[in-house]
């Protein structure tokens, strides 16, 4: 699925469930989250639709750095040199993208949750097991990053991994928030506002926790790493997801 302006200038790019967004200001332009390997085409697609080329891309940006936002990376630095940002506490995990910590055994969750064993298989046939490791990083530090187009701000959220971030665009009033806020979680198959569940998530209390720093943004539209764009206060959709219960 390709959909041009879920946000002012934001476009994006899914499949099997997983989601990465193309970033415009003017004439510059750059990548968050790098999806699953077989989603090159889709990509290269929807830049085409813009009157764009990846060769263009002044950055890929990744909220953290699990597989399935890692899975073009090693692609796009090889072919164009793309700069990779990378909150340092993840990279770690971009070298080795099957080395993560997560709260609970995964192989519990499909027989808990069988409605999530498609989901789970879409991505694996989208190469979920075949992602390579990337190494040379740009430090995505908190804060204002006025040189990536955009100018977002940097909100480090960590609880799914240790270095995941969110990027705030203040004047769109949107929050890409990977994989800190999901409107699907691919484990259990649910959907509405919450966090991932603890077979991908390294410390659920601490993601929870980080919830607050986005709902100080005030975004009305939130694009998360999984599932569909959210629209409406961010304060009222973090509000919900701390009303579940952690799985």
């Amino acid at each position: 699925m390709i959909r041009y302006h879920v946000a002012e200038g934001i476009h994006l790019v899914r499949h099997a469930n997983v989601n990465c967004y193309i970033v415009q200001d003017s004439d510059r332009f750059m990548v968050v989250d790098a999806g699953l390997p077989s989603m090159w085409d889709m990509l290269t697609k929807a830049l085409q639709g813009l009157g764009l080329g990846l060769e263009r891309a002044e950055a890929l940006v990744l909220t953290h750095a699990h597989f399935d936002h890692l899975g073009m990376a090693a692609r796009m630095q090889r072919e164009f040199g793309t700069p990779l940002w990378i909150h340092p506490q993840d990279t770690h995990i971009a070298e080795h993208p099957y080395r993560y910590a997560h709260e609970k055994a995964r192989w519990v969750y499909p027989l808990k949750y069988p409605r999530a064993i498609p989901i789970l298989a879409r991505m694996a046939f989208a190469g979920a097991m075949n992602v390579k490791g990337v190494t040379g990083f740009l430090s995505l530090a908190s804060g204002p990053a006025p040189s990536l187009p955009g100018s977002p701000t940097i909100i480090h959220v960590p609880g799914h991994t240790k270095g995941h971030c969110a990027l705030h665009f203040a004047e769109r009033k949107t929050v890409i928030a990977g994989d800190a806020l999901v409107t699907l979680d691919p484990y259990t198959a649910k959907t509405g506002p919450r966090i991932v569940a603890a077979a991908a998530t390294a410390d659920t209390a601490e993601a929870f926790r980080s919830l607050s720093l986005l709902a100080d943004t005030g975004a009305h539209t939130i694009l998360p790493g999984h599932g569909d764009t959210h629209q409406g206060n961010i304060a009222v959709a973090v509000a919900h997801a701390r009303s579940l219960p952690l799985l």
